[in-house]
């Protein structure tokens, strides 16, 4: 079944942010490989185990906020499921070396998620 696995908060300024959600949550950040400013978050449940993952880049688009990913087999035929029920898709399929790919869709509510299809290991 289709799950959320990872979210992404978009921000103004990073460096605020970080500072923001480190003291507010004792959440980890950490910059991910490449040239662009992503940064992986580490968060914990609720007895201390690894909680659900999320990273933090700068907001470049005005609806950008925080944005729920949500583990999918096929993409591509959740795109065309998205399209189908009446939403759209607002960031086409986009390859994430050594992740899979992802997606920005609207709902019918103009509710913003995202898709991820992780990367099949060999």
């Amino acid at each position: 079944m289709p799950t959320i696995i990872h979210f992404d908060i978009s921000a103004d300024d990073i460096e605020r942010a970080i500072h923001f959600y480190e003291e507010l949550f004792a959440w980890k950040f950490s910059k991910f490989p490449g040239p662009q400013a992503y940064f992986l978050i580490e968060t914990e449940d609720a007895s201390g185990g690894k909680g659900i993952s999320g990273g933090l880049a700068k907001r470049d688009q005005e609806y950008q906020k925080i944005t729920n990913f949500v583990q999918v087999e096929s993409i591509d035929d959740s795109l065309a499921k998205v399209v189908k029920l009446g939403g759209a898709v607002i960031e086409e399929k986009t390859t994430i070396p050594t992740v899979g790919f992802i997606a920005g869709c609207m709902d019918t509510e103009d509710n913003i998620f995202g898709l991820i299809e992780l990367e099949k290991s060999n």
